[in-house]
């Protein structure tokens, strides 16, 4: 496949590229991720079933949002489709390195830059893939109907079929105003999927974010997955805070916000995240 798939390669950005080598990299746990070394560059390239291109055509789409967006740096998409076989994504290959002095401070500024890009209303032009669960985005003027049905609820309902009893769900479903009592979301553009190994910084210490899960929302749901598994510093926050000022209802929707996130780590992974929901929504109902 590596040679036809340097051929795609060469056909897309008008460069002929021959083979040279690949090697396994470091890349998530859904698809497989190889180093495709080239005699003109090096690509990053995610390989899964080829019933699995639209996970890659919906990365590819928020990627090249990201891209439109040109806050935060993010890699270009070079090639998605099938290609012996296989559903490919071919990424631009780009050098990482831990965070430099500083570098936490400019992600949060180019963060706030990007929240500030909004669209007409909350969701997206298709359905797309959170980890390798189905994201429904049908388009809706108000957040709460939104978050309540193409989020909680959808995740609830799978988190049922499989086999966690969800005590307290209506209770919260239906006083979901309460949490958004004066504050109003705009619909930002949103990374949808802003954990710490979804960011990096480049050879000359740029951000880079990729890995997306794109959809318009609430900037605030962004902000709290940053929180859920941490990494993000406090140079980070306050740079944010200090571009695009943060609500204080933040404190307690940040809770709300990844409960989402709980009960899709449940659905993909079983185990504590289900616990861990169950708690959440106990304490969201005592506030």
């Amino acid at each position: 496949m590596w040679h036809e798939l340097c051929e795609r390669i060469s056909a897309e950005t008008g460069r002929a590229v021959s083979y040279r080598d690949h090697r396994s990299v470091t890349g998530g746990c859904i698809h497989q991720a190889k180093l495709l070394e080239t005699d003109h560059e090096n690509f990053f390239v995610k390989i899964n079933n080829a019933d699995r291109l639209p996970l890659f055509e919906a990365e590819a789409k928020g990627l090249h949002a990201l891209q439109t967006a040109n806050r935060i740096r993010c890699p270009k998409v070079i090639l998605n489709d099938v290609v012996g076989n296989q559903a490919v994504l071919v990424l631009e290959y780009i050098i990482m390195q831990s965070a430099p002095p500083g570098g936490m401070e400019k992600l949060g500024k180019q963060l706030a830059d990007l929240h500030q890009r909004s669209g007409e209303s909350f969701g997206w032009l298709k359905d797309n893939f959170i980890g390798s669960t189905l994201q429904p985005n049908t388009f809706n003027q108000e957040w709460i109907p939104f978050f309540r049905d193409k989020r909680l609820l959808y995740q609830i309902q799978l988190a049922e079929r499989n086999g966690l009893r969800v005590d307290g769900k209506q209770q919260l479903l239906d006083k979901l105003e309460f949490y958004f009592d004066d504050y109003a979301p705009f619909p930002s553009l949103l990374h949808g999927d802003l954990w710490g190994g979804n960011i990096g910084f480049d050879d000359q210490g740029e951000p880079v974010i990729y890995d997306p899960a794109c959809y318009y929302g609430d900037r605030e749901a962004d902000l709290a997955f940053t929180e859920m598994f941490g990494g993000f510093s406090s140079a980070f926050y306050t740079s944010y805070n200090e571009e695009f000022p943060i609500h204080a209802g933040y404190k307690i929707r940040k809770n709300l916000y990844n409960l989402y996130h709980e009960l899709n780590h449940y659905n993909l992974f079983g185990g504590g995240y289900g616990s861990q929901a169950l708690i959440t929504i106990n304490y969201l109902l005592r506030e």
